[in-house]
């Protein structure tokens, strides 16, 4: 195991994704706040809700993302697709409300929002996708289109 933190990423994701969308910050490990932040008042200890991952994997019949949102109702989440080929996954957790009487000694619950976006490839059936949400799991399931075989016909050789 590296004590080096892979500039890529783990073995499942890299920046040459050329489906992802997301854009990198390139000041987003940083102590102070990024420019491209609209979170500037959050600390990185409480908006890491904002990170939220997603895995995408394709089988043979539908591409399959699932995203972990623990906490979230269905209702707090959003499932788009624009564009007619960019998947858009959102949501937001709202922070407790603090209580003039009560004590913090750790807040480490992240909330805030997130959107993930996803290009999604042309053999997407894109007025077939399904989400479900489950113990905190949000499924997107999109089946894909069937390839057709071509014909493929013998030609006995005489001579």
């Amino acid at each position: 195991m590296s004590l080096i933190p892979s500039f890529f990423g783990n073995r499942r994701s890299s920046i040459f994704d050329p489906f992802s969308l997301d854009v990198w910050d390139p000041f987003k490990d940083f102590p102070f706040s990024s420019p491209s932040s609209s979170l500037s008042t959050r600390s990185s200890e409480t908006s890491a809700f904002v990170n939220t991952r997603i895995d995408w994997k394709e089988t043979p019949e539908a591409h399959v993302f699932k995203a972990d949102v623990p906490g979230l109702k269905k209702e707090e989440v959003k499932v788009e697709v624009e564009d007619d080929r960019v998947l858009q996954i959102s949501g937001e957790r709202n922070a407790e409300k603090e209580d003039k009487n009560d004590s913090w000694h750790r807040v480490e619950r992240s909330s805030g929002k997130f959107m993930r976006r996803f290009r999604l490839p042309e053999n997407a059936k894109m007025d077939h996708i399904k989400a479900s949400m489950e113990n905190g799991v949000l499924t997107v399931t999109i089946p894909k289109l069937e390839v057709k075989k071509p014909d493929v016909k013998s030609i006995e050789i005489s001579g």
